[in-house]
């Protein structure tokens, strides 16, 4: 028969020891174990920080103390259950948000906005003479965009070449299925400006618009 009053003899030697569920499950355990001081972990910093470890070390002898048990066995049949539960849900819970995060970061890398903007800077014999050959590039951080065939990329990754590293973040655009590049610029660490690796293309295209304007306005004129 369980006995429901407080225990008040001393904690047997055999279960004052480290308590895997209060460690892990915090003041879910606390509340499963009448051992309300736990609902201290809901605090800011010091119940993040600090109280897990206090009740990892002192949960037995609180929860000896505030449960109900019919024996010693009972006891760390009880507990031993927790601790199990604990280690299930925080490997669930790293799976699952590592599943998340690694999904985003796969989806990043292997984007055609990514590809296109590190197929750019591949090109570009501006990066190369300030990098070094090859150039190799990391994992892109920022965020994609896609509305049917419309969408915009805004990404950012390191780049490594012999001579130096920098960053390199681009601005795309999607339009009828198709991604372009509208900026894509390179800061290179040690340096406060930040080169320009569309000014070429850009430069190009003026040139292409300026010729088409003038053989235009030629033929209007006669």
């Amino acid at each position: 028969m369980i006995d429901s009053r407080p225990r008040t003899e001393p904690i047997p030697a055999e279960i004052d020891r480290w308590n895997w569920g209060a460690f892990l499950l915090h003041w879910i355990w606390g509340v499963g174990n009448n051992t309300f001081i736990a609902l201290l972990t809901l605090f800011p910093l010091f119940g993040i920080l600090i109280m897990p470890f206090v009740l990892g070390a002192k949960g037995s002898g609180w929860a000896w103390r505030n449960g109900r048990w019919d024996s010693v066995e009972h006891f760390k049949r009880v507990q031993r259950l927790w601790a199990i539960w604990g280690v299930v849900i925080w490997i669930s819970a790293i799976v699952l948000f590592g599943g998340f995060f690694g999904g985003i970061f796969y989806s990043l890398r292997y984007s055609e906005a990514y590809e296109l903007g590190a197929a750019k800077l591949q090109a570009s014999a501006e990066a190369a003479n300030l990098l070094g050959t090859p150039i190799s590039t990391g994992i892109p951080l920022g965020s994609i965009s896609l509305s049917g065939a419309s969408g915009r990329a805004i990404l950012s990754f390191s780049v490594t070449g012999t001579k130096a590293a920098g960053r390199l973040f681009v601005d795309a655009i999607r339009r009828d299925g198709v991604w372009s590049i509208t900026t894509l610029t390179l800061k290179v660490d040690g340096s406060d400006s930040e080169i320009d690796l569309m000014k070429e293309k850009r430069a190009w295209l003026e040139g292409l618009h300026w010729c088409l304007e003038a053989r235009a306005n030629r033929s209007a004129s006669a």
